[in-house]
């Protein structure tokens, strides 16, 4: 009796381990799954890379060299403006400019500047009133564009981008 007894026991005993054995084979291979390092394509990281890239905003705007004692970002681009500003200023006040009314406008200067620091007008955007009485009034600014010292584009992560900027322009002609 106790002979059979003792086989009963192998034989639970067995039936249990080959549940056991059961159960770990398939956690074994389904589990297979979590160990395999997913490959990501160059191209996904790219995708989602730009996904988040913040493209209205750069690292550095684009400066002259008279503004590069300036430490921080928005000391520079205010250097920027007010240089590019005082310069086409004073080449309108060197000209010789007759008008029938006297004429006060304040011009928006739409402009864009390349990855090699070139400028290039998109537009500007002036009273009639202003281009009738000073009908170069375009070329003129155009020509002081075309005088200002070298312009180091803006940087976006370590490489020159292209930017543009609106810049308002006080004309006052007594």
């Amino acid at each position: 009796m106790i002979y059979i007894r003792h086989l009963e026991f192998k034989f639970r005993l067995v039936k249990a381990m080959q549940k056991v054995f059961v159960f770990l084979l398939i956690i074994c291979a389904t589990s297979c799954d979590y160990f395999n390092a997913k490959k990501i394509s160059s191209e996904d990281i790219y995708n989602e890379e730009q996904k988040t890239f913040n493209w209205n905003a750069v690292d550095t705007y684009p400066t002259f060299s008279t503004c590069d004692t300036f430490e921080t970002k928005t000391e520079k681009k205010t250097c920027f403006e007010n240089t590019l500003s005082q310069h086409i200023t004073s080449r309108l006040q060197n000209e010789t400019i007759i008008v029938s009314q006297d004429i006060e406008d304040t011009l928006v200067l739409e402009f864009q500047i390349s990855e090699l620091g070139e400028i290039a007008i998109k537009n500007i955007d002036l009273k009639e009133t202003t281009e009738t009485e000073i009908p170069n009034i375009k070329n003129m600014i155009s020509e002081s564009l075309n005088t200002l010292p070298q312009i180091f584009p803006a940087i976006k992560r370590n490489q020159p981008v292209k930017t543009e900027f609106r810049l308002p322009i006080v004309i006052a002609v007594n």
